[in-house]
C-alpha cells in the first residue's frame, strides 16, 4: 500500500487513485488546500498497484536515445495567437488531434472559476477551455481511466498537463499506445486550490459580482507584463500586472507552491512527453527578430511522435531553432526546482484567516524602482514612452 511519508514526496498526480481496482484511496485535502492519497484500510486488499504506478516511487529514466530538440514558435493565426499564454501552439497541436477524430485533455476552470479540473473535449470549439495558463494546481480526477478507455477503443487521444501529471498517466497505463500523444509544460509549481479559492472569492467582494472570466497572462498590456484580469457579470474588469497582484506575487515568490514542488522529480531538459510547451522567456535577446510582445512559445520535442506533429502543422506556424543552453540560461525551471521560501510556513498559516490582499501587504515589499514603474504603467507613460521609440 502507499504511504506518504513526507509531503515533498507526492505531487499529487492521482496516479494511484486510478489505479487501485477497490477503489480505496480517496484524494483528500490537507489544511494547506493540497491533495494526498488516504486508504480506505477495509477495502484494501495490498496488491501494492498504488506503489507500482506512483511516478515517483518508480522514477522513469530516459532511453539514451532519446534526444531533445528545441524551437522558438509562433501560430500565424493573430487571434489565436492573442487568447493564449505564448505562441498559441498549444491549439494548433490539439485542433489536430480533434480533426482526426481525437480527443484531448487538459486543465479547465470550474463553472464558478474558483477551481481547476482536468477534463476530455473533442470538438474545437471547447478548446477555449482549456487555452490559457491557470496558476493553480489542476484536479486529475479519473481522467486517466477516461484516457485508457478512449485509447482502448482505437482514439487518438492528446493529454496535456504538468511533467508530474503526464508522469503519472504513463505510469498507470503501464504500456505504450501508439494513438497516445503528450504534452507537458516548464513548470514553476503548482500554488495550493484553497489559496486560489481565497483570492477569487476576494476579488469577488470587492467588484460585487461573480466572475465571468479570467485571464491569465492577458496581453493587453503586453505579453510581457505578466497581468492577469477577471471579467465580471456586472461587466466591471480587474486587470493587475503581477507585482501588483497580491496571487501573483504569493505565486512568483512560491509562498503557496505545494511541498513536491521544491523538490520536484521531473526537472529534466529530456521529458516523457513528446512536446513541452512554454513562454519564450529571452526571445528578445535570443531571437529579437521573433519577439513583439505578443507572445512567443517555447516548443521542446522529445520524440519522434512529437515531430511527426509539428511537421503536420508547419505551414500554420513560424519557427526558429535554437540552442538548448539558451532555453535554461532564461527558463531555469525546466531542470531546477523552486527554493523553498522561508515565508512559506507563515503564509500558510496566515491565509486561512488573513485575505490574500491584506497578507500580500503585510509580507512582500514592493522596491522604490517597481512601485515608481507600477505608477508610470498605471499613468500610460511606459506604454507612450515605448510608442515613441518605435
Amino acid at each position: 500500500m502507499i504511504e506518504i511519508t513526507s509531503k515533498d514526496r507526492c505531487s499529487g498526480c492521482y496516479a494511484c487513485a486510478n489505479a487501485c481496482p477497490k477503489e480505496c484511496i480517496k484524494m483528500i485535502s490537507d489544511d494547506e488546500g493540497f491533495w494526498y492519497p488516504q486508504l480506505d484500510m477495509k477495502k484494501c486488499i495490498d496488491c501494492g498497484l498504488c506503489e507500482k504506478v506512483c511516478p515517483i516511487i518508480n522514477k522513469w529514466e530516459p532511453e539514451e536515445s532519446r534526444v531533445t530538440k528545441a524551437m522558438a514558435a509562433i501560430n500565424k493565426i493573430e487571434e489565436i495567437r492573442l487568447k493564449s499564454s505564448s505562441g498559441g501552439m498549444f491549439t494548433l497541436i490539439a485542433e489536430l488531434i480533434i480533426n482526426q477524430g481525437g480527443v484531448v485533455f487538459g486543465a479547465a476552470f470550474s463553472d464558478d472559476f474558483k477551481s481547476v479540473h482536468h477534463i476530455s473535449v473533442d470538438n474545437t470549439y471547447d478548446l477555449e477551455k482549456l487555452r490559457g495558463s491557470k496558476y493553480t494546481q489542476s484536479r486529475i480526477g479519473n481522467t486517466y481511466k477516461q484516457a485508457k478507455e478512449y485509447l482502448e477503443s482505437g482514439r487518438k487521444v492528446l493529454f496535456t498537463g504538468t511533467p508530474c501529471q503526464i508522469g503519472g498517466l504513463y505510469s498507470y497505463l503501464k504500456k505504450q499506445y501508439n494513438n497516445l500523444y503528450t504534452q507537458d509544460i516548464i513548470c514553476h509549481g503548482v500554488p495550493s486550490p484553497m489559496v486560489w479559492k481565497k483570492y477569487v472569492e476576494e476579488r469577488e467582494k470587492e467588484y460585487s459580482a461573480k466572475t465571468k472570466q479570467i485571464y491569465f497572462r492577458n496581453k493587453k498590456s503586453g505579453w510581457k507584463s505578466y497581468s492577469i484580469s477577471f471579467d465580471f457579470v456586472n461587466n466591471k474588469e480587474y486587470m493587475k500586472v503581477h507585482r501588483e497582484d497580491s496571487f501573483m506575487r504569493a505565486f512568483l515568490s512560491d509562498v503557496c507552491l505545494r511541498q513536491s514542488c521544491s523538490n520536484c522529480s521531473f526537472k529534466n531538459i529530456t521529458r516523457q512527453s513528446d512536446l513541452t510547451l512554454a513562454d519564450f522567456w529571452g526571445i528578445q535577446n535570443v531571437l529579437p527578430e521573433m519577439d513583439d510582445d505578443k507572445g512567443t512559445s517555447l516548443v521542446l520535442v522529445h520524440s519522434k511522435k512529437g515531430h511527426e506533429l509539428l511537421e503536420k502543422i508547419e505551414h500554420l506556424m513560424i519557427t526558429k531553432p535554437v540552442n538548448i543552453d539558451c532555453v535554461i540560461k532564461y527558463n531555469p525551471s525546466v531542470v531546477t526546482s523552486v527554493s523553498s521560501n522561508q515565508l512559506r510556513e507563515k503564509y500558510m498559516k496566515r491565509i486561512k484567516t488573513e485575505s490574500p490582499d491584506y497578507l500580500a501587504s503585510k509580507l512582500f515589499k514592493m522596491s522604490l524602482k517597481n512601485r515608481i514603474k507600477s505608477i508610470l504603467r498605471r499613468l500610460g507613460i511606459i506604454s507612450m514612452l515605448k510608442k515613441l521609440r518605435n
